[in-house]
């Protein structure tokens, strides 16, 4: 698995996840729950591909 690829998943993951909650106003209420599902089940992988990693650190 390639690691910078997986970091700038990370990154973007919680980034999106940070901007949806400052934005959180602004956004239209009809788009609000499928932006924020959309972004828990990213935030969501983003952490098991750290768990991931960490797990197929020794090997």
């Amino acid at each position: 698995m390639d690691a910078t690829a997986t970091l700038i998943f990370i990154i973007a993951a919680f980034s999106l996840g940070a901007i949806i909650i400052m934005k959180k106003d602004s956004i239209p209420a009809s788009m609000r729950r499928g932006i924020a599902l959309t972004a828990i089940l990213l935030i969501a992988f983003a952490f098991f591909l750290i768990v991931y990693s960490f797990l197929n650190l020794g090997s």
